[in-house]
């Protein structure tokens, strides 16, 4: 090293003074890549800062103070390959994920004391019926999601249907039930595990399966169902739903027949929050009784 470089350049005490950060946390920002020593004297193996590492060690310091985890600040910081967006942009969008998992727990909680921990349940009010649907063909992708993959998956997959059939000349209009697609859960999704999840686009016209596309004949039906607006189709505001269809189901000596379903009749940019969204259906035969 030049003498004058190792004249400016700051021991680890000195590079913690005027950073705030401690030995413990520069060592564990050095094995993590994200903060080595501008150089380690090879005589007594002391750690060599650079005056120029300081605004990144600052920078470091106030993101973890937010619980961003290292991996995370390392992004943020440095972004990913041939990313576009700036650090910015970065750090809010981190930032809006986090706001969306605290939105989830508070929710959760919620659900939690009206649904199971109140002896007095302070329910959301669904009005339940019942209808009948006819037999549908319908093309369908199935994937293994869980509660944070869910949306984007399965939105993913309907457009891969829809630009099938728009390409084998198939007509997805709008039916008489439902706009043209519902979602099937073959399972419990949640936010630790995953379970297999159908997307449906009912069509009429020709189209061939692919090698991710089935089509196939829905049968007809009879469904329990409750109308959800836009705003209460966020996960867990939705479980209020889903919970009202099966005591409606269970009141009226019905039994599930299939697996539950999302079933949508607008398109999401056209409905407002408070707008009638989509139904929540399970469907159902009656109970014999000997």
């Amino acid at each position: 090293m030049h003498r004058d470089t190792r004249r400016a350049a700051l021991t680890i005490s000195e590079f913690a003074r005027r950073t705030g950060l401690s030995h413990k946390a520069l060592r564990l920002y050095d094995l993590s890549g994200l903060l080595p020593p501008a150089e380690v004297d090879p005589s007594n193996g002391y750690r060599l800062y650079a005056p120029q590492q300081i605004e990144r060690a600052k920078l470091i310091s106030l993101l973890r103070r937010l619980d961003m985890p290292l991996a995370t600040v390392a992004e943020v910081i440095d972004g990913a390959p041939g990313a576009a967006d700036g650090i910015e942009r970065r750090v809010l969008r981190w930032w809006n994920s986090q706001e969306e998992q605290h939105r989830v727990r508070r929710e959760l909680v919620e659900y939690l004391r009206s649904e199971w921990l109140s002896a007095d349940p302070q329910r959301p009010e669904y009005w339940v019926a019942t209808r009948s649907t006819p037999e549908t063909k319908v093309a369908a992708i199935r994937r293994e999601v869980d509660q944070t993959t869910l949306v984007d998956t399965m939105s993913t997959a309907a457009a891969e249907i829809r630009e099938h059939l728009a390409a084998s000349g198939g007509d997805t209009g709008r039916l008489q039930f439902g706009r043209d697609e519902w979602w099937i859960y073959h399972g419990m999704v949640t936010p630790d595990s995953e379970a297999p999840v159908e997307v449906c686009v009912p069509f009429t016209g020709p189209a061939e399966p692919t090698a991710n596309i089935t089509i196939r004949v829905e049968p007809a039906q009879i469904q329990a169902y409750a109308t959800v607006t836009k705003r209460e189709c966020l996960y867990p505001r939705i479980l209020h739903a889903y919970d009202a269809v099966a005591r409606f189901v269970r009141e009226a000596e019905l039994s599930p027949f299939g697996p539950s379903r999302e079933i949508y009749f607008t398109c999401f940019d056209e409905a407002g929050d408070d707008d009638p969204f989509a139904y929540v259906a399970q469907p159902i035969e009656r109970i014999l009784r000997c």
